[in-house]
């Protein structure tokens, strides 16, 4: 997915989905801290991390929400779309250098209200490690 598309609530059905794939870096995982200030060990420090359940570092499970909002906000809906609501279970860890595939897909919307629906998910190797839901609200097509 690279075209960034405005789609409008006509544009829009139940089923519908998009995703995106991008490979979280070190480096990402860095910068998320800085911006954030959440300077978890388990996120920065290997010797640290090492000591954990985890075995190793780990991202931050929020960096994963920020994928969502990036699949929302430039592709499905997309741009214009205003972020309402959001749910989120992280089952399982992001590493460094782990490719993360981001999808979500329409499943209600709600005509009245402007209001749609999306199941968001984040896989690595096919395995679910983030879900959630989200609800947006989306522009009509100007008259």
């Amino acid at each position: 997915m690279s075209e960034v598309q405005h789609l409008f609530f006509e544009d829009l059905e139940v089923g519908q989905s998009a995703s995106s794939t991008k490979i979280v870096s070190d480096e990402d995982i860095r910068r998320f801290a800085e911006i954030t200030g959440d300077t978890n060990p388990v996120h920065l420090d290997d010797a640290y991390a090492s000591t954990t359940g985890f075995g190793g570092r780990i991202a931050h499970g929020m960096l994963s929400a920020g994928l969502i909002s990036a699949a929302i906000g430039t592709h499905l809906p997309g741009p214009g779309s205003i972020y309402l609501n959001q749910s989120l279970k992280f089952r399982l860890p992001i590493r460094p250098g782990d490719e993360v595939e981001t999808r979500v897909t329409i499943t209600d919307m709600n005509e009245r209200r402007r209001w749609v629906t999306l199941s968001t998910e984040c896989f690595v190797d096919g395995k679910r490690v983030t879900q959630g839901e989200a609800v947006v609200m989306v522009e009509r097509r100007p008259a």
